[in-house]
């Protein structure tokens, strides 16, 4: 048992794995915090009343407010008692307690400042996800990467986690989404902080246990959510904290697409109006900057691949957190 640690589990429909999720908790942290999303299963009163321990304490949010919401709830609460590491740990059972010493370890030995669960480290992982959720991690992790700018790391969603109190308080908590995008506002908000995340290998993990989350109702919510935090990371990180090679590549690939396409379209109409077709000039003009904005913008990628926070946070004194 380390006493520097906290567990923070969100309670909604566990009840029939919350009890064994607390129990393993104890086992590797000094402080277990349950928060009770309005679960209509009463799964913090079952905590309470079946788990007699002075390290657990159980929170409840009388109406459900979604799963981000309910882990702010435990990480102010772990933050107020002035834990060092804050681990997120699902109650349905699909988490193993047994990794929380691993995913605690770069962080308190202050290699990183975020880890978090990787289920596509090796394929024996993969044997028991559902493909749905196989493909649809796949697909998420690419969207992930561009707008979280971690270009290394997988899984996105994977709710299996752990924070360093020193990169938390960087992190403004209330203006993260309270829904299952959580795990991927983060990221966002991480790498705007410029704190080092690293993925810990684990294996999937599913048994009789349901889940809430839903691929039909998150689809649409999750895109928007991705090419905002896009636009978001893009003008933070490239105009308004620097403005260097990277940037120059952007506007100038961005423009020069926009001038292509435009000419062309406007120079294709009036070939369509007038019959005659358009000359070779008028082709290459059209042409040529549409192949130099591709080679820039993927300048600008490759230098965005590279541009991944090195240093940890953990050292640092605490500070206001990014707007």
């Amino acid at each position: 048992m380390n006493p520097k640690i906290a567990v923070v589990i969100p309670c909604f429909r566990v009840s029939q794995h919350i009890l064994e999720v607390v129990r393993g908790a104890l086992v590797h942290a000094g402080r277990v915090i349950c928060v009770d999303d309005g679960c209509p299963e009463f799964s913090g009163k079952m905590v309470i009343t079946h788990v007699e321990d002075e390290r657990v304490s159980v929170l409840f949010h009388e109406t459900n407010q979604g799963v981000g919401a309910a882990v702010k709830t435990g990480y102010r609460a772990a933050l107020a008692e002035g834990y060092e590491v804050i681990i997120k740990l699902d109650g349905d059972g699909q988490m193993n307690p047994e990794l929380i010493p691993v995913l605690a370890q770069p962080l308190l030995h202050k290699r990183a400042d975020y880890t978090k669960g990787n289920r596509f480290y090796e394929l024996a992982f993969l044997q028991n996800m559902p493909r749905l959720r196989l493909v649809g991690n796949a697909i998420l992790s690419l969207f992930s990467k561009l707008s979280s700018g971690y270009w290394r790391i997988l899984d996105p969603t994977n709710g299996y986690t752990a924070i360093h109190a020193n990169a938390l308080t960087l992190i403004p908590l209330d203006k993260i989404s309270d829904s299952f995008f959580f795990e991927s506002d983060m990221l966002f908000r991480l790498n705007i902080a410029r704190a080092v995340v690293r993925d810990v290998p684990m294996p999937a993990c599913y048994g009789s246990e349901s889940t809430n989350l839903k691929i039909h109702s998150i689809l649409l919510p999750f895109l928007f959510g991705h090419i905002r935090n896009l636009c978001k990371r893009i003008f933070y990180v490239y105009f308004l904290r620097d403005f260097n090679i990277a940037t120059l590549e952007l506007v100038t690939g961005v423009g020069l697409g926009i001038f292509s396409l435009v000419f062309g379209i406007l120079a294709w109409i009036e070939s369509i109006s007038s019959g005659v077709p358009a000359s070779a000039g008028t082709v290459m003009l059209a042409g040529l900057p549409a192949l130099i904005a591709v080679q820039l913008v993927l300048a600008f990628l490759n230098y965005d691949i590279q541009n991944i926070p090195r240093d940890p946070l953990c050292g640092l004194q605490t500070g206001t957190p990014t707007a």
